[in-house]
C-alpha cells in the first residue's frame, strides 16, 4: 500500500485481512495514518543551527516540513510564526512541551538544544508519542544515551542522531572504497575537525551544558576515524587536552588529541579544537591514500583517491535537507534509521574514554 492511498483503499485492504484486523481500531488508525506522505517536524530550540540551517532546509525537503517550534523566547516564537506561517497551536515553550502529545500535526520532534538537555527532551518527546531526531553529540554520558534509546523503544518510536555526513554522497563514497577494500586494507587514519570559536560565554564554553571541543567538533573526528577505517576502536592509546585561552576554557578542553587503537594493529590519530581551523580526513590503505579535505564542511565535502576524484557538488543547506528527507522516509516506510541512537552511543562511549585517558595518562580499553 502506498502512502497516498485513499481512505477507500485503506478500508478495502483491511477487508481483505482477518476479521480481527477489520474490527481493530488500532489497525484502522495505523492504516489511515500511513496515508501521510509528509511528516510534520517540530524544532526544539531555535539557536543558530535551527535558524540558519534546519529551518531553511525544511523549505526544501520533500518528505517532511516545518510544522511547529518549541522555544523559551516569546519574541522568537512571534518571528518564526510570521516567517514560516506556523499556527499558534503548533507553538510551544518548555513548560507546555508535553502537550505536543495531543497534536497530530507533529510527527517528529527534532531536539536542537545544548547536549545537557538532549536526554530529557528526547525521553519526553518519545513519551509524548513522537519520533525523535536529536542533534549531535547525542548526550553527555553513555547512560543517558541508553535511556534515550530505551524510551524510544518502549514507545515504539524511531530515534535518529543528526549526523548529516552519513547521508552525504562524498562521505558514502569513501566509506564504500574502505568497506569494499577497493584499495586493500586500511593501515592507519588521521582526522581533524575544528574551528576558531570566537564566542566566550556560549554553552560550548560551559562544561555542565556539554561544552568542550571533544563533545562538539570531536564527534566529527571520532566519526572520521571509525568510518574511515570501517572498524570499531578497542582502546584509547593516549589522549591530551590543552588550551591557549585558559581564561575562557577554564575547566574544559579547547583542543584535544587522541590516538585510537583498532583491531589488526590499525591506529587513528584524531584532533579537535575550538582554537584552530582544521578539517581533514586521511586514510592510508595498502594501495594508496584517500584524502578528504574539507571533510565536514556544510558547503560540501570533497577529496581524492587513486581511484579518482570524490566530489559531488551541492549548496547549503542540502546536507540537512537530505538527512531529514532520508530519516522521514525511513519512518514512513518503517525501515531502520541510517544513523540510529546506537551510533550516537558508540561515539559518546569513546568521548568518555578519551577524557578518562587524558586525565589518567593511561591507555583505556573500550
Amino acid at each position: 500500500m502506498t502512502f497516498t492511498s485513499s481512505r477507500r483503499d485503506v478500508l478495502k485492504s483491511l477487508a481483505l485481512g482477518t476479521t480481527a484486523a477489520l474490527f481493530s481500531p488500532h489497525a484502522l488508525l495505523a492504516a489511515t495514518r500511513q496515508q501521510k506522505d509528509r511528516l510534520g517536524v517540530a524544532l526544539v530550540g531555535l539557536g543558530y543551527y535551527s535558524t540558519d540551517l534546519l529551518a531553511p532546509a525544511l523549505q526544501q525537503t520533500k518528505n517532511c516540513y516545518l510544522a511547529g517550534i518549541v522555544t523559551g523566547t516569546p519574541s522568537k516564537a512571534e518571528e518564526w510564526k510570521k516567517k514560516y506561517n506556523i499556527p499558534d497551536k503548533n507553538i510551544y515553550n518548555y513548560q507546555t512541551f508535553d502537550q505536543i502529545a495531543n497534536n497530530p500535526d507533529i510527527d517528529v520532534v527534532y531536539v536542537v538544544l545544548p547536549p545537557s538537555m538532549h536526554q530529557e527532551y528526547t525521553v519526553r518527546a518519545a513519551n509524548a508519542g513522537k519520533h525523535v531526531w536529536c542533534e549531535k553529540p547525542m548526550a553527555m554520558t553513555e547512560q543517558e544515551c541508553r535511556e534515550m534509546i530505551d524510551a524510544c523503544n518502549k514507545n515504539k518510536k524511531k530515534l535518529a542522531i543528526g549526523y548529516r555526513l552519513q547521508h552525504e554522497p562524498n562521505t558514502q563514497e569513501y566509506m564504500r572504497i574502505v568497506n569494499q577494500k577497493l584499495l586493500g586494507k586500511v593501515k592507519q587514519a588521521s582526522c581533524g575537525a575544528g574551528y576558531r570559536e570566537s564566542r566566550t560565554n556560549h554553552w560550548k564554553q560551559t562544561k555542565e551544558l556539554g561544552g568542550g571541543a571533544l563533545y562538539d567538533m570531536g564527534v566529527y573526528s571520532i566519526q572520521g576515524a571509525r568510518l574511515g577505517t570501517g572498524l570499531e576502536p578497542i582502546a584509547i592509546a593516549s589522549a591530551k587536552i590543552s588550551t591557549t585561552r585558559p581564561e575562557i576554557y577554564t575547566n574544559i578542553d579547547e583542543t584535544t588529541v587522541a590516538k585510537l587503537e583498532f583491531p589488526g594493529g590499525v591506529v587513528a590519530d584524531i584532533k579537535t579544537s575550538f582554537g584552530e581551523n582544521i578539517n581533514y580526513l586521511n586514510i592510508a590503505c595498502e594501495k594508496g591514500e584517500i584524502k578528504m579535505e574539507p571533510y565536514q564542511s556544510y558547503a560540501g565535502v570533497k577529496g581524492s583517491s587513486p581511484l579518482g576524484e570524490i566530489n559531488y557538488p551541492y549548496e547549503v543547506p542540502w546536507q540537512q535537507a537530505k538527512q531529514m528527507d532520508d530519516d522521514a522516509m525511513a519512518i514512513m516506510q518503517n525501515k531502520p534509521m541510517l544513523v540510529p541512537g546506537e551510533e550516537g552511543l558508540r561515539d559518546i562511549r569513546i568521548v568518555e574514554a578519551i577524557y578518562k585517558a587524558a586525565e589518567s595518562g593511561q591507555r583505556v580499553k573500550l
